[in-house]
């Protein structure tokens, strides 16, 4: 993967102080859901709250900088792990293109699935 379509990321840090939502500029859900997130060749894989979840990516809590483009690999409930690369990083946020689209749906629904065990 040559180039990164960063266009999913493009809501600011000023967009999400002011409270506008950053569901509007493509379909995503807005959530709160840790996962795991590992960079590059790291070997140790470093905890992360996701905020943002589309089909092609997310973005997340992390407060160390990524350069964009760093190869990263997360972890997520119902799905399994998912490779992907820095779209961006700012405000201790990171924003992650996914190399091959999710259906969000199916993280949702561990989800639920979960809350009803219980």
């Amino acid at each position: 993967m040559d180039s990164i379509d960063i266009e999913p990321f493009r809501a600011t840090a000023e967009d999400d102080r002011n409270g506008r939502s950053l569901v509007d500029r493509k379909a995503r859900d807005s959530l709160i859901l840790n996962a795991m997130l590992r960079e590059g060749d790291e070997p140790q894989a470093v905890a992360v709250r996701i905020r943002n979840l589309s089909a092609g990516g997310l973005m997340a809590e992390h407060p160390t900088f990524s350069p964009r483009g760093t190869p990263v690999e997360i972890e997520l409930r119902g799905i399994g792990k998912v490779s992907g690369r820095i779209a961006w990083a700012t405000d201790g946020r990171v924003g992650i293109a996914f190399d091959q689209e999710i259906d969000p749906r199916d993280v949702q629904n561990a989800g639920a699935r979960r809350a009803e065990n219980d």
